[in-house]
């Protein structure tokens, strides 16, 4: 079963049941077997996703999108207007 990148809500979701499996005593190693992720990428997670809920998230990955769109359009028109000052 190929595997795919997870979404911001599939995140938090993820990070939230391994802070329950840490509640009952678990390891973080055992958690992250369980859950089916890598130690490093549950602390890639905690480190972005960490105090969010699944709203939140969902916002946080729409205003990157919006943000990465606009710094294209930026560098686009500020490439057209050296092409014309030439």
């Amino acid at each position: 079963m190929p595997r795919g990148r997870l979404g911001a809500e599939q995140i938090v979701t993820k990070l939230r049941q391994m802070e329950v499996m840490q509640g009952q005593g678990k390891s973080i190693a055992s958690a992250c077997k369980e859950a089916r992720i890598t130690e490093q990428s549950y602390y890639r997670y905690r480190k972005e996703y960490g105090g969010l809920n699944v709203d939140q998230a969902r916002r946080l990955k729409q205003l990157e999108s919006e943000n990465n769109r606009l710094k294209k359009l930026v560098a686009d028109l500020s490439l057209e207007k050296q092409m014309l000052k030439d």
